[in-house]
């Protein structure tokens, strides 16, 4: 069956804003794996990027500036089966909310953060985002830009995440067929997603991007994936897409920056010390009556791990 997974509410961006493309590759990504509305949940933070959840037919959770991050690596855990979306500006992302992207690189949870990057926080009128490069001067500065510029895709490697790439919302099919790689892969992903603010950004337009982008697979040479067959290239492989995650200016790279396939998702190690926590997780048990009375017993749920 197919499925809509766009709802009929009124989208209300800019004109020209890249945040169309991104629910655009995102619906299309869900659509062509075929996945359940219900399997599927979107957890937003505050921004532009933020009304997403509200634009897309499954579960969704508009939560606080920073924190979609944390709320959504809670929810996979409780529901490992459940294929968990986070969008987030590069506000959010890299400024409040940068501790928690680092926490769960460590964790590679298995969800699937896309951080819309147009180096503006969009919905507060304009001001530089951590991904503006220092000495920028956008129209809705006043002076140039006096913060030097975070590199996502750096930060990414850095933290931990075994899936790491960078999109542009005008070219929808390369992002989409990004997006469908995360939602199949068994960790955690980070997508960096270039997108233009026509209201308020108007030095890295549509224009400017088109220029300037290009496919890491346009090399035929280009892998980043590693398996448990090639482990032994997995320090070349991170290696070269630390380098890549360098480029910017005249070349700014997009696709697949590194792909892990042996890093070992939170959840499975949750399970190596919680027995049948994939068969029977949080989300299926029966914590309460239907008066609200706790069923769970915490002394014979920890009676291994009591001490004296």
């Amino acid at each position: 069956m197919v499925h809509n997974f766009k709802t009929d509410l009124t989208i209300d961006w800019c004109p020209g804003c890249g945040d169309f493309g991104i629910v655009t590759a995102i619906t299309q990504a869900l659509t062509e794996l075929k996945i359940e509305p219900t399997d599927a949940v979107a957890v937003s933070g505050i921004g532009c990027s933020g009304k997403t959840p509200h634009y897309l037919n499954i579960a969704g959770v508009h939560t606080l500036h920073g924190r979609s991050v944390p709320y959504a690596t809670g929810i996979k855990l409780s529901n490992p089966k459940l294929k968990v979306l986070v969008t987030g500006g590069d506000g959010d992302m890299m400024g409040i909310g940068a501790g928690h992207l680092v926490a769960e690189g460590r964790r590679n949870s298995g969800i699937v953060i896309m951080m819309y990057d147009n180096e503006v926080y969009g919905l507060t009128k304009g001001q530089a985002a951590p991904t503006m490069p220092y000495g920028e001067k956008t129209k809705s500065l006043t002076k140039p830009n006096v913060f030097h510029r975070l590199n996502p895709i750096a930060i990414a490697l850095s933290a931990g995440y075994s899936m790491v790439a960078r999109g542009f919302s005008f070219d929808m099919k390369q992002l989409k067929e990004i997006i469908k790689t995360a939602l199949n892969h068994p960790g955690s992903t980070f997508i960096d997603i270039l997108q233009p603010c026509p209201t308020y950004n108007n030095v890295n337009t549509m224009e400017w991007y088109k220029e300037r982008v290009y496919k890491l697979d346009s090399d035929s040479s280009w892998n980043p994936v590693v398996t448990k067959q090639n482990t032994d290239r997995a320090g070349a492989v991170f290696a070269k897409a630390l380098e890549k995650a360098q480029e910017w200016g005249d070349k700014i790279p997009t696709g697949i920056f590194y792909q892990n396939l042996t890093i070992e998702p939170f959840t499975e190690r949750i399970a190596k010390s919680v027995p049948n926590y994939l068969e029977t997780s949080p989300a299926d048990q029966v914590i309460a009556t239907a008066d609200g009375y706790t069923v769970v017993d915490p002394e014979k749920t920890f009676e291994d791990r009591i001490i004296g």
